[in-house]
C-alpha cells in the first residue's frame, strides 16, 4: 500500500514538473511584454489577477484575454503561490509584491504545507504594501489546461496516463485557492504531456 502511494506522488510530482515545464519553457519574458504594453488599444477599469506559476513570465491567460478581448485593466496583478516545507507562515512573511510599471504588480503568496491558500485574503493583505485590491472590482483570470499524451513525453507511457488522470480528478483552481467562483474567468489550452 504504501509502494502505491509512493507511486502515485512521485508521478504526481514528476508530471507537474514537465507541465510546467511545458508551459513556460517558451513563454514570452515579462520585461518584453512589459516594454510592449503601450500599445494596448484599450486599458479598462478594475483589477485582473492573472494566477501564475512564475512571474517572470507572462501567462498564457494574459495572452489569451489580450487576443481575444483586445484589452487590458488599469491593474494588472500576476500572483503566484507557493506552499512552504512549514506548517504556518506568519502574517509577516505572507506576501511580498513589486510594482512592475504600467499599472502590473507582482504578487506573490506564501502559505504553509498545513494551511488552506485564500487568495482574496492574500490580497487583501497587500494594502500596506501600496496594493487596495476591491474584491467587486476584481476579475481572477484561470489558465485550465486539458492534459493530452505527447508522442514525446518526458514521462513514461504509465505514468503519463496515470498523471492525467490524477489531474482530471484534481481540485479546481478557483476551490483550492479560495477564490470567489462569480469573479472567474476561465482560459482553457491544450497541453501535451
Amino acid at each position: 500500500m504504501g509502494l502505491a502511494v509512493f507511486v502515485l506522488v512521485s508521478t504526481w510530482r514528476l508530471g507537474r514538473k514537465v507541465l510546467y515545464d511545458r508551459i513556460y519553457r517558451d513563454a514570452l519574458p515579462m520585461s518584453l511584454f512589459l516594454e510592449r504594453a503601450d500599445r494596448t488599444p484599450v486599458r479598462v477599469s478594475g483589477t485582473a489577477v492573472f494566477m501564475t506559476g512564475s512571474v517572470d513570465k507572462v501567462p498564457h491567460a494574459l495572452l489569451h484575454n489580450l487576443k481575444h478581448n483586445k484589452v487590458l485593466h488599469e491593474r494588472v496583478v500576476l500572483m503566484r503561490v507557493l506552499t512552504e516545507e512549514v506548517p504556518w507562515v506568519t502574517r509577516e512573511r505572507r506576501v511580498s509584491m513589486e510594482k512592475l510599471g504600467k499599472g502590473f504588480f507582482s504578487v506573490t503568496a506564501h502559505f504553509g504545507f498545513m494551511e488552506q491558500p485564500n487568495v482574496p485574503r492574500a490580497l487583501a493583505e497587500c494594502r500596506p504594501l501600496g496594493l487596495a485590491i476591491d474584491l467587486a472590482e476584481t476579475s481572477f483570470f484561470l489558465g485550465r489546461e486539458t492534459l493530452v499524451p505527447s508522442s514525446r513525453s518526458d514521462l513514461t507511457r504509465w505514468q503519463e496516463q496515470v498523471f492525467i488522470a490524477l489531474s482530471a480528478t484534481a481540485l479546481s483552481a478557483t476551490t483550492f485557492f479560495d477564490i470567489p467562483p462569480n469573479r472567474v474567468v476561465e482560459l482553457g489550452t491544450q497541453v501535451e504531456v
